[in-house]
């Protein structure tokens, strides 16, 4: 079972819609696979789940609160887990209650607490953890958690300086918490080769040694029909060219 995070410290980078688009490619090959939102917002959510007023019956809130309790009665993480309209994809949902619960699972160190219950998790070809725009609590959880880490990037000066911060906060957790944690790849995301400064920087960090992939994720108005529709777009437009995009891409990863 593969176990991905897609995490930047930076909003508006396209977490969300890489999490949710990869993992759906993934279901329609025939992949039993699992969203894990563990942002607040519950963007993720809201994408898979469609506009439906029915709340799940678990969120991933509950996950966490039972961990702080011992009277609390322990499930396994599958629980925790929903169908949505689309075969082989569930998702574990996010919920608001993660706000409150964090200092309270900061101060009895559940860090660990995902890391155990997905090595336990069963019935799942692959994971992908969406993660909030910091590096906090959820987010460590889930670099611990996971075994590859993908970063989405938008070729913008300032998220270029924050970027080289994040790569070192990832180093660090993979040398303090879990020495298997892959950084599989930055991923340019909105990208537009016919513009001067998006290939200028492609090409400096990539001199670098900065882990750049060569499959970029292009811009087009499908991505937020997409996000109205609530409808990936492997199942929205398999031929339109950013979902080829978000196919090639996947593609290198799965290699």
């Amino acid at each position: 079972m593969t176990k991905r995070v897609v995490f930047n410290q930076k909003g508006g980078v396209g977490k969300t819609t890489i999490v949710c688009n990869l993992a759906a490619i993934a279901a329609s090959r025939g992949l039993r696979t699992l969203v894990i939102d563990l942002d607040t917002q519950g963007n993720a959510t809201q994408y898979l789940m469609g506009s439906s007023t029915a709340q799940p019956d678990r969120t991933v809130a509950d996950f966490f609160e039972s961990t702080l309790s011992f009277s609390l009665q322990s499930q396994p993480f599958v629980a925790y887990a929903t169908n949505t309209p689309f075969e082989n994809l569930d998702v574990v949902a996010a919920d608001p209650r993660l706000e409150e619960l964090i200092v309270k699972l900061e101060a009895k160190q559940k860090i660990y607490k995902l890391r155990d219950a997905l090595k336990k998790l069963k019935g799942y070809d692959a994971v992908f953890i969406d993660t909030p725009p910091a590096l906090n609590f959820y987010s460590r959880s889930a670099l611990i958690a996971s075994d590859r880490c993908l970063i989405p990037f938008d070729c913008d000066e300032f998220a270029r300086q924050a970027l080289y911060t994040l790569l070192d906060n990832i180093q660090e957790i993979r040398a303090d918490h879990n020495d298997n944690l892959e950084i599989e790849g930055i991923v340019v995301n909105q990208f537009s080769p016919r513009s001067k400064l998006p290939t200028r920087m492609v090409e400096e960090l990539k001199s670098e040694g900065r882990p750049v992939l060569d499959a970029t994720l292009g811009s087009s108005v499908i991505v937020k029909e997409s996000h109205e529709q609530h409808k990936p777009l492997i199942f929205l437009d398999a031929s339109h060219r950013v979902t080829k995009d978000y196919v090639a891409l996947y593609e290198s990863l799965e290699k």
